[in-house]
């Protein structure tokens, strides 16, 4: 008889173990002569020396179909300790499969092409109103390359642009007055990422989630650098922000012109930024239109409502 320590370092202890642990009793019913314990990502099982290396292998088989598909069902466990294929959800274009198992792939021709030239360029441009998915599919652009560990780290960045309400004036220190401003950020990641897990990247900063002032000095290497809502980023921060490019990272640069809050007088770094790269090869481009809006049917129709009104504030005469 003898001891072994199998380590579950991939993926959230609760999407592996089931409902009540519900998984786990069905393995140990699977392995009859085996005794196991589970606590956190470590199971420890005694027992013979070929069933106990059997059942490491098979653990491990189970965790990294787990860490792909983010679910473990009592089939898919059946067929891979018999020794059998899983049936695995249609691939296609999905880009990950989110909490729950949810695949997550384009809605649209625009974000299948932020897909493709994600794909072939070091750095990507998508533009585009409110509600296009175009921080979402970066997002989930950034977490398959995480999970398919062709980077070691996602760095999340936003402009903290004062829109209506001061920064003085919201309670707490700093984080507590900066995160509502990445709140959208995490958002997306806790669709993608389960709770355990993405605690965990977060506290071991393999997720960093960070102003746009915070990128100073730093040179982002094995990253996915994500920068949304850039249209409000000024013509300095946007060029510090591209320069941070280090080596095997790619970047995505998301804003909407339409919704610059910058004050009047201060040029948007975006908007500079894309007449002055204009000709730069490896950079990608992507323009999302209204038609590209996947919320609410009623975003669609407000957004053409603003650029009818905008299009006849400009038609009137000053005064």
């Amino acid at each position: 008889m003898i001891e072994r320590i199998v380590i579950i370092d991939s993926v959230d202890p609760v999407s592996f173990y089931g409902v009540n642990n519900s998984n786990m009793q069905l393995i140990r019913n699977l392995y009859p002569k085996l005794r196991m314990a589970a606590r956190g990502g470590v199971i420890k099982v005694i027992g013979d020396d070929a069933e106990t290396s059997e059942f490491e292998k098979k653990i491990k088989e189970l965790e990294e179909y787990c860490a792909k598909f983010n679910k473990l069902t009592e089939d898919v466990i059946l067929d891979i300790v018999k020794g059998k294929a899983p049936a695995e959800p249609r691939q296609d274009d999905v880009i990950i499969y989110g909490v729950s198992g949810k695949p997550i792939s384009p809605r649209n021709a625009n974000q299948a092409r932020l897909v493709k030239e994600f794909n072939e360029n070091d750095l990507t441009f998508a533009l585009g109103p409110a509600g296009t998915g175009k921080t979402y599919i970066a997002i989930a652009l950034a977490v398959k390359a995480l999970k398919n560990r062709e980077v070691r780290k996602i760095i999340l960045s936003r402009p903290a642009v004062e829109a209506g309400e001061k920064l003085g004036f919201l309670p707490g220190d700093m984080k507590d007055k900066i995160d509502p401003y990445l709140q959208p950020l995490y958002d997306a990641l806790e669709d993608m990422i389960p709770a355990v897990k993405l605690k965990e990247y977060m506290e071991t900063n393999v997720i960093q989630i960070a102003p746009l002032a915070f990128m100073r000095g730093r040179t982002l290497n094995d990253a996915v650098i994500v920068l949304d809502e850039a249209q409000n980023t000024t013509v300095h921060q946007i060029k510090m922000f591209l320069t941070r490019l280090g080596t095997n990272a790619k970047m995505i640069i998301t804003g909407d012109a339409t919704q610059i809050d910058l004050p009047r007088s201060t040029t948007s770094g975006l908007i500079q930024a894309l007449r002055v790269l204009r000709d730069v090869p490896g950079i990608g481009r992507i323009e999302f239109g209204r038609k590209d809006i996947v919320r609410h049917a009623l975003v669609q129709r407000i957004v053409e409502a603003y650029e009818r009104f905008d299009k006849e504030e400009k038609k009137e005469p000053a005064e």
